[in-house]
């Protein structure tokens, strides 16, 4: 009898790890939702859409942690009288994300007869397909452009060899100090005109793989920036202690986060606040391919915004809302985070500009 009786318990338990990794492998976010409306569950979709983790959103009631209105609260007290509601392209508004998500949501009674009734709340992110293939698109148009710019700057890299030397020979020759100032003013402007020319390419040394953190890059940043400008500029961190480390190059990651966090305190002129957090995310897709966990960092500033006109183009060589800048920070920054396996998001209205970057973990055997 007592070996019938262990023989049902571990079939029990086995079926619920079974459930649970049905649940962690779906696309669609899924929370479990107490008659007190505290949130009990959250699978991984569920936290990276609404950008929290499981230890954060568990225990939040729902109507904060998926702040939808009225609309939620209605279908969750028809639940509670057993009904099922489905609200279709609904808007959810989460404090820190720049643009307004729509979604699909499901509310379905679970248990409705018993002591502790529960409600599944099914989230389904109806405009992720167009913006995946908007980012498709644009990953394609920026590539084709970056081609264009290597084969530009290659051209442009010959005749500058050839100046350069052509003025050194010349140096040799003259005697007269004043004129061969003129000789070195050259040298030293196409030296820099090379150098610039390398950075648009992307023209970095061998690339140094190895485990960091990413919340002591995102601090190399901050330390570095304040020292730059102590006064009028704040930061707030929002770290998840949990993220594992990625792989890669740390100083390229230093400059590419220092490249958006620089743009950031140039459209706010040096005086506003600078917002740091970080995500550990399961079962996420970077570049149409899913990955078992990955990071996410998010820097938001609350500068002006960023002009709708830019906003398709911002990673582009080249392309700048400022009339002194490069219009080259952007663009290497995601090269950078390409060429770490990730991704760069960005999302600007007025009052609150959010650069999303996405690295994945490598699997270790």
């Amino acid at each position: 009898m007592h070996h019938y009786g262990a023989n049902a318990v571990q079939m029990k338990h086995t079926q619920a790890d079974a459930s649970r990794q049905v649940l962690d492998g779906l696309k669609v976010a899924v929370l479990l939702v107490g008659a007190d409306r505290r949130v009990s569950f959250m699978n991984p979709a569920a936290e990276a859409l609404l950008e929290t983790s499981t230890q954060r959103g568990c225990g939040q009631d729902v109507l904060e942690l998926a702040p939808m209105g009225m609309t939620l609260q209605g279908a969750l007290i028809a639940a509670g009288q057993g009904a099922t509601t489905t609200l279709r392209e609904a808007v959810l508004r989460l404090p820190m994300r720049a643009e307004e998500i729509t979604i699909d949501c499901t509310v379905s009674p679970l248990g409705h007869a018993s002591d502790k009734p529960f409600t599944i709340v099914e989230l389904n992110q109806v405009d992720q397909l167009a913006r995946m293939t908007r980012d498709t698109t644009l990953l394609e148009r920026q590539g084709a452009f970056n081609q264009v710019a290597r084969a530009l700057a290659h051209e442009i890299k010959n005749p500058l060899g050839g100046i350069r030397g052509a003025a050194q020979l010349l140096d040799g020759e003259l005697n007269d100090k004043a004129l061969r100032e003129y000789t070195r003013i050259i040298t030293h402007e196409t030296d820099r005109l090379s150098s610039l020319v390398d950075r648009l390419t992307g023209g970095y040394g061998a690339s140094e793989r190895k485990p960091f953190n990413l919340h002591s890059v995102l601090e190399h940043v901050r330390k570095l920036t304040l020292v730059e400008i102590p006064q009028g500029l704040k930061f707030e961190r929002d770290y998840d202690p949990s993220i594992p480390e990625v792989r890669g190059d740390h100083a390229q990651m230093v400059q590419a986060v220092l490249n958006i966090v620089r743009n950031a305190v140039q459209a706010m002129q040096s005086r506003g606040c600078i917002r740091l957090c970080t995500r550990a995310r399961r079962q996420c897709t970077i570049h149409n391919r899913r990955h078992r966990l990955a990071v996410e960092a998010s820097i938001t500033d609350d500068g002006p915004g960023i002009d709708p006109k830019l906003m398709e183009r911002i990673f582009f060589p080249m392309v700048t809302g400022r009339d002194d800048g490069t219009g080259l920070g952007l663009a290497l920054t995601q090269e950078i985070i390409a060429r770490h396996g990730g991704l760069i998001e960005c999302a600007s209205r007025p009052g609150q500009t959010c650069f999303t970057v996405f690295l994945p973990v490598e699997d270790r055997p």
